[in-house]
């Protein structure tokens, strides 16, 4: 295990260019078992979680080659199907959710898929019901092992139908998606989530041969074919890391250029740190943000009560940067409650900032009130560990502000999705020191 020792208090000044969109490689990586041609993938974030996807489809027996840094090639053309119902599968699978996306592509193209009981961040339950019911309803049939935590589905053919989510689940929709590519007739996904990666997904399977009709809308419709052909495509840089690194600047008081964010999909993250008081300014695709020096003050709603920030499907706000959110606000001027709607444990790193000075009320699983410093008290440095990896980068933040030296143990967390994060802040002027145990 390792840990992050980090002294805080400095600003920092530069530019960073964000990684390749996590989320977004987790789909599109399943996405090469739909087809036996090769698939050249660029951006591909180097994180742990992705690391751990690729290895396991190497284990399934995908051709890997490294074509440069954050470039590869896959080809899926001689899996070792038995792998699936190996112990060693049932092992490696759950120590990855993102694992759960494999199932769609192996059911569409192989008649079958199983998958352990996936593992990911400890921030409450997060169930498959989605996945499953969308399978079941294009004509798979679903067995679950309670004793191994293992779950299957098996299907001669799919068949194409209607089918209405029970919620717009991203993971879901992108399972659903890649199963129905290749079922016979047409399909229709309603409540279908539609954020970028999504769209991303449904771009690269278009440029494949797929028929998919409704790319960025909550309905999609799929004309299945027998077969999909290579392609290459491209990741979209990660918004939930780029939402990271503008709280990073406002809460030290830096001066940072984040390059090439695609601001096209970035939605309403810019406007939301805005709120917040935070200027950042659009510089043809780049994000500059000016070193707040008089430090920033959060809205109110127009008829003066406090500023609420939510959580919501795409085009809402993603949950994944309502950690970092909370964080960038406990040195805010003024008051914000924030609900997180979607995880019942995702608040709960907020001890950890409380223990710092931070002026937090907690009103419950999903709800906590935040009442900002505005800079007139900083935060203490403390020991503390990494519970999930947005909680974690969050109480990085925390500590790249606080007066002292902090330590954060347990941060394979953070490395789970950001990439080499100790490297780029160190280039940005940041006191960190990474130490092995």
């Amino acid at each position: 295990m390792s840990t992050f020792k980090i002294e805080g208090g400095f600003k920092l000044k530069g530019e960073v260019y964000a990684q390749g969109a996590k989320n977004e490689a987790l789909q599109i990586l399943c996405a090469v078992l739909l087809t036996p041609e090769r698939i050249v993938l660029s951006n591909i974030p180097d994180i742990i979680d992705i690391n751990k996807l690729i290895e396991l489809l190497g284990k399934l027996g995908v051709k890997i080659e490294k074509l440069g840094p954050n470039k590869m090639s896959f080809q899926a053309d001689d899996l070792d199907l038995d792998y699936l119902i190996s112990d060693d599968f049932k092992t490696d699978g759950k120590a990855l959710r993102g694992s759960i996306m494999m199932v769609g592509p192996l059911l569409a193209r192989f008649g079958k898929g199983y998958i352990p009981k996936p593992g990911g961040d400890k921030i409450g339950r997060r169930r498959l019901d989605t996945h499953f019911d969308g399978f079941i309803k294009l004509g798979a049939t679903f067995r679950y092992n309670r004793e191994e935590y293992f779950y299957g589905v098996e299907a001669e053919k799919l068949v194409g139908t209607d089918m209405l989510l029970d919620e717009a689940s991203v993971t879901g929709t992108a399972n659903i998606l890649m199963a129905s590519v290749l079922a016979e007739g047409v399909t229709t996904i309603y409540n279908a989530a539609c954020e970028p990666y999504i769209q991303q997904l449904c771009k690269m399977l278009n440029s494949m041969g797929a028929k998919i009709q409704g790319v960025g809308s909550n309905l999609l419709t799929i004309e299945g074919v027998t077969a999909l052909k290579g392609c290459e495509h491209t990741m979209l840089p990660d918004m939930i890391e780029i939402g990271s690194w503008i709280g990073l600047a406002a809460m030290t008081q830096s001066e940072i250029t984040i390059k090439n964010v695609g601001w096209e999909h970035l939605g309403v993250i810019p406007n939301t740190f805005r709120r917040l008081g935070i200027t950042l300014e659009k510089r043809g695709d780049d994000i500059y943000i000016p070193a707040h020096t008089d430090g920033y003050e959060i809205q109110n709603f127009i008829d003066g009560s406090i500023l609420t920030i939510a959580d919501a499907p795409w085009p809402g706000l993603t949950p994944d940067l309502l950690s970092v959110i909370l964080v960038v606000a406990t040195q805010a001027r003024g008051e914000v409650l924030i609900h997180q709607k979607m995880f019942e444990s995702r608040l709960f790193f907020v001890d950890k900032l409380i223990d710092m000075g931070a002026k937090i009320i907690l009103c419950d699983p999903h709800r906590a009130v935040i009442i900002g410093h505005d800079f007139k008290s900083q935060l203490k440095a403390t020991k503390m560990s990494s519970p999930d990896i947005r909680a974690g980068i969050s109480l990085l933040i925390a500590a790249l502000s606080a007066k002292g030296v902090s330590e954060i143990q347990n941060i394979e967390q953070i490395d789970r999705g950001y990439e080499a994060i100790d490297d780029r802040l160190r280039a940005l002027g940041a006191h960190i020191e990474r130490i092995e145990e």
